[in-house]
């Protein structure tokens, strides 16, 4: 029976380049990637007689998957620089070696292997598709096998279904429900391998998992219905297409090898074993340097984490005995910065506890203090409590400078324990985000993008999902290894970074700034907010009985049950039986029930009203008034958020478990959620909030002098507004022209086009027009700031804030044309939004720098965005009341003055 193979070259490209040390041509070119991979192609010759080949690559530019989804893949790492100089060799080579090479626009190489190996299938040829990507297995059929050269895996029908625990056919509902964190393709939260193989398993596909999704219960359950809308085009950007025109697997013969070709391309890089192969017809012997170089099996299957680009001899040491601990500190004393980084027994800083401590003073040099491990190895560990006492004086010494990666995690913990560190010089997690705010900031991702450095990751060293384990479980050796990594790869990770920063004015300050708010919010973390537990519990069993009327009212106007949660029977209630209009369609071709078509469909039809009413119900009580109160911290009795602080390309901060800062407060529902958040006998909460900061960020960076007059004379700026765009006296500005100017104001900060405008006010698109355009030529300043700054993000990449803040726009010479539109509007909003984030960041440093110096009871208890929030003692309120905004409005010295306001209530709703 005639034969195909196929080779997933994309797949292949990161293995061959992680695999091998950093090889060099006597040029001083790197050479490790395309050894890699010509060693492979060769190896597949050898080991597979087929009658057609074909060795397949991403093509250059966007798929169809990135207009379906513009977050597809978002989060990719741009390709290591020298990698990139090895493709075109690469492909060189390849051919040369007699493989045709496919590349095909506007699809991935799994859609090409796809279609091939499906019409290879209808034509009973056997298919081999050589390749390391998982999604491949939705293509095995009794014509279709996997082999994995990495791993020297082979999976059919049976070894698929081995693996995985569902058989081909499912491999996509399987892949739909987990989702993809490489392709940034999201699933249904906390479902891994087990839960979705017992769903399918049970429900028998991915259709039967959705119609059951009301009878799965508990969190998962929830989280299931919550991403009811999502799964479907889920699947279709995890499914592999396989109809891509003009292709067929009999214009893919072998090709001759070109011989010239190669003897070229292995003198270029210096191959000198194979350039003497070549040239004398046989296997040469060689040197034991060169024979180091081969590409082995063995570097194929599985690279040790110290054998990669820019890695040397490693000396980490276990601190078992007081002799070495005393040794380290006098060292750690003498040092002008040392690397510090804790091992924990989990990711909540509030509750995790110290399992061991690494440390480093110079690159590829570090030590590991294990406390509290518990394997059968853990008991040469030093008393924990000795351990600590005497670190604490270095620890809680301002002078002692340290660096980590984000050490407001570490501060937490040692502060579990007692000790306060001291001395925070430098964060990398910081570094990271002050240079490059658009890219990942985890330490194995910058080790890799500046160091050349694959690092051993957490999960090699603990596992996944069910079968991770905790870290006081890891065998100390292993522990080592991992933890002093950790610590001098920081330490080098400074050392690389620091120096760019440094030298550029504008980024040292907002390092600067962001350094000391770590501190702050450290702080604010620790303190918590109070909340009454009592009182959600009462709001949740109301908002249980709303969405049962909600409920009954929908069965009432669809004329049958039906369970609220399923886009399924929801589709078949509006487009059979209800014949209400398709607004759009899934990518499956089905008609969306999505939240933008209910509210679409809401403005004509009762039922989708009601659907969007249960839902923003259903939100506020699984997410708050059931959830808040089983979050309270059981030692201090409070919540306590975590701040993520290099999240947002813009600067902005984001709450986390529990998210505070996306409570909703349009509905009274969800302005009562706030009431819970209290203040303790004898204090009162405060909330100080910028006045329309955007808006005088606005007027600043533009220098439109009619704006700025406005807010400096203290006028209502949108009754000023729509005394221009209206051409009426401001006294005689109605208060629907006051609605329609500051709808006109806050859009156009955020790009809004005629069409949004049109939309938002209710009105005819060319009225909107001519509002946008006797805005801009009342507020010409306005408009040349949006034009110049189109043009200035093109040129450079990215905007920056009024204080240097550098905002990344990867989209915006990049890109579809939505996600380039997108940008755009992103260059025009960012550094207004960067801006606010900026000054609420340095508003919270100059309350708390207050709070301490004045030993205050007063305390910080939460940030959104614009607000700062207070629990503030009775006998400090109207200190507090007068200062607080004073510090706020003098952080910074901008063309219009900074207005904060302040609201004083016993509940954070009654203070707003």
């Amino acid at each position: 029976m005639p034969r195909l193979l196929l080779v997933d070259g994309s797949s292949y490209l990161y293995r061959a380049f992680h695999a091998l040390p950093d090889l060099r041509s006597d040029a001083g070119e790197p050479t490790g990637a395309i050894r890699g991979f010509l060693s492979m192609m060769k190896k597949l010759r050898e080991d597979y007689h087929a009658d057609y080949i074909a060795c397949v690559f991403d093509a250059k530019g966007k798929t169809f998957r990135d207009d379906a989804y513009p977050e597809y893949k978002a989060q990719r790492a741009p390709m290591p620089e020298d990698l990139v100089k090895q493709i075109e060799p690469i492909h060189a080579g390849t051919r040369a070696l007699g493989w045709p090479i496919l590349m095909v626009d506007g699809v991935e190489a799994d859609d090409v292997i796809g279609t091939l190996s499906t019409i290879a299938s209808e034509m009973k040829i056997d298919t081999i598709v050589s390749t390391g990507d998982k999604d491949m297995a939705q293509l095995v059929n009794e014509h279709v096998t996997l082999v994995n050269t990495m791993s020297n895996e082979t999976l059919d029908i049976p070894g698929v279904t081995t693996k995985f625990g569902v058989p081909p056919e499912r491999i996509i509902d399987y892949l739909t429900l987990m989702g993809d964190a490489v392709d940034n393709v999201p699933g249904v939260e906390k479902v891994g391998p087990k839960t979705a193989v017992k769903w399918i398993n049970e429900y028998g596909s991915l259709e039967g998992v959705i119609a059951n999704a009301d009878k799965i219960k508990g969190v998962v359950g929830d989280n299931l219905r919550r991403a009811l809308d999502w799964l479907p085009k889920g699947r279709s950007l995890l499914t592999i297409k396989c109809d891509v025109p003009e292709l067929h697997p009999e214009i893919l013969k072998p090709l001759d090898e070109d011989k010239a070709a190669l003897l070229e391309l292995y003198k270029r890089y210096s191959f000198k074993s194979w350039t003497r192969e070549l040239e004398s017809g046989a296997p040469a012997s060689e040197d034991k340097a060169a024979a180091t170089r081969d590409f082995t099996d063995a570097a194929l299957k599985a690279p040790d984490p110290g054998d990669l680009p820019g890695d040397k001899p490693k000396e980490y040491v276990t601190i078992n005995t007081m002799e070495q601990l005393d040794e380290w500190l006098a060292r750690l004393d003498a040092a002008d910065i040392a690397a510090v980084d804790t091992e924990t027994t989990s990711l909540d800083p509030m509750l995790a506890r110290l399992v061991g401590i690494s440390l480093a003073l110079e690159p590829y040099k570090g030590a590991y203090i294990p406390l509290k491990h518990r394997g059968p190895d853990a008991e040469g560990q030093l008393d924990f409590d000795a351990v600590i006492e005497k670190m604490r004086p270095w620890l809680e010494n301002p002078e002692k400078k340290k660096v980590g990666q984000h050490l407001k995690y570490d501060a937490h913990i040692f502060a579990n324990h007692g000790v306060a560190l001291h001395g925070i010089a430098h964060d990398t997690l910081l570094q990271s985000y002050v240079l490059e705010s658009h890219k990942s900031h985890n330490m194995d991702s910058q080790a890799e993008r500046h160091l050349g450095r694959r690092t051993i990751t957490f999960e090699e060293v603990c596992g996944k999902g069910a079968n991770q384990i905790g870290f006081d479980q890891v065998a100390i050796d292993r522990a080592t290894e991992y933890s002093s990594e950790d610590s001098e790869v920081t330490l080098q990770l400074h050392q690389t970074l620091w120096p760019r920063i440094e030298k550029d004015a504008k980024l040292k300050f907002i390092y600067e700034l962001e350094m000391p708010t770590s501190r702050v919010l450290l702080k604010m973390e620790r303190n918590g907010v109070l909340i009454d537990a009592a009182l959600l519990e009462k709001q949740g069993g109301e908002l249980g009985t709303k969405m049962l009327e909600l409920e009954q009212k929908a069965y009432e106007l669809a004329g049958q049950p039906f369970n609220l949660g399923s886009p399924k029977q929801i589709g078949e209630i509006f487009f059979e039986r209800m014949k209400l209009p398709v607004v759009k369609k899934t990518p499956s071709g089905a008609p969306s029930t999505d939240e933008e078509v209910l509210q679409k469909l809401a403005e004509d039809y009762p039922l989708p009203k009601v659907l969007l009413d249960y839902r923003s119900l259903s939100k506020l009580k699984s997410t708050y008034t059931d959830k808040l109160p089983r979050m309270v911290n059981p030692n201090t009795g409070r919540v306590h958020t975590t701040y993520a602080q290099a999240v947002a390309v813009t600067g902005r901060l984001s709450s986390n478990e529990p998210n505070l800062q996306n409570i909703p407060i349009r509905t009274a529902e969800g302005r009562r959620i706030r009431e819970a958040f209290i203040a303790p006998p004898g204090s009162v909460i405060i909330s100080a909030d910028y006045s329309q900061i955007e808006l005088r960020i606005m007027a600043h960076i533009s220098k439109d002098p009619a704006l700025i007059a406005a807010f400096a004379a203290g006028e209502d700026v949108h009754r000023a507004t729509a005394s221009e765009v209206f051409g009426t006296p401001r006294e005689e500005v109605t208060s629907e022209q006051r609605r329609y100017a500051k709808v006109i104001n806050f859009g156009l900060i955020y790009g809004m086009s005629a069409f949004g405008l049109a939309s938002n006010l209710g009105i005819e698109r060319d009225a909107a027009k001519n509002y946008i355009d006797r805005y801009f030529e009342r507020f010409a300043g306005v408009k040349r700031y949006m034009d110049e700054t189109r043009v200035m993000a093109k040129e450079k990449g990215y905007v920056e804030t009024v204080f240097g803040r550098r905002l990344w726009l990867p989209d915006i010479n990049g890109g579809n044309g939505p996600r380039r539109q997108g940008a755009e509007r992103q260059a025009i909003n960012a550094p207004m939004q960067g801006t606010a984030a900026d000054l609420i960041k340095m508003s919270m440093i100059a309350v708390e720098d207050w709070l301490e110096k004045d030993q205050l009871g007063t305390r910080l208890v939460m940030q959104v965005h614009d607000e700062l929030v207070l629990e503030v003692p009775e006998n400090e309120l109207e200190l507090a009341r007068t200062k607080v905004p004073q510090l706020m409005s003098e952080v910074a010295a901008l063309d219009v003055p900074l207005v904060a306001e302040v609201g004083v209530g016993p509940n954070w709703d009654k203070a707003h």
